[in-house]
């Protein structure tokens, strides 16, 4: 692949991806009940809403899963993947690209609790304002995942919760993303 490819496909990746990350930080902040008063959360409501509304008119949700942003989310990434694979020239099978689009998108809900979760687990550790918004809609986010474990894994006075829900989900990256992500290529590329 030539370096202006390389460059292209950085750049195409990286403004997909900032477009997934809102759509999925607004997914989980909504799953989660984050505090819409957060300067944060209101960027974040402001930029998705007006792709959102339309969509959740004929979309409803599924308890407190917002299936509109799941389903563009979903579809951020299908077309990721269909300009990627058109830079290189390679046209992708259907059902394989669809498969490559779910598991990359499991794959980076993985990423981004992980990289949530440390974030969130080291900037508790030091004196940092407990309101900060970025420190307020982290801790909504990666609560329901370390609640289970909040309290029971204490030695001394740390709590290893985060670490174990990060071996958790860095395990799930493994057996279930990777295996998906796997299958998903071998059925797009037709091998």
């Amino acid at each position: 692949m030539s370096y202006l490819l390389n460059a292209l496909s950085f750049l195409f990746g990286l403004v997909f991806d900032a477009a997934l990350t809102l759509l999925i930080v607004r997914l989980l902040a909504e799953a989660c009940r984050a505090d819409f008063h957060n300067p944060l959360s209101q960027f974040i409501y402001r930029y998705t809403n007006p792709v959102l509304a339309p969509m959740r008119r004929a979309i409803p949700n599924w308890r407190r899963i917002n299936l509109a942003a799941l389903l563009l989310a979903w579809l951020v990434m299908l077309l990721k993947r269909m300009v990627l694979f058109a830079l290189l020239g390679v046209m992708p099978h259907p059902p394989g690209l669809l498969v490559l689009a779910l598991a990359e998108l499991l794959d980076f809900v993985l990423v981004l609790y992980l990289v949530l979760i440390f974030g969130w687990s080291l900037l508790s550790m030091f004196a940092v304002d407990p309101y900060h918004p970025v420190l307020r809609l982290a801790g909504a986010i990666v609560a329901p995942l370390l609640r289970p474990l909040r309290g029971k894994l204490i030695a001394g006075n740390l709590d290893f919760a985060p670490m174990a829900v990060m071996i958790g989900l860095l395990l799930a990256r493994l057996l279930v993303a990777a295996p998906l992500l796997d299958w998903g290529s071998r059925l797009a590329l037709g091998a």
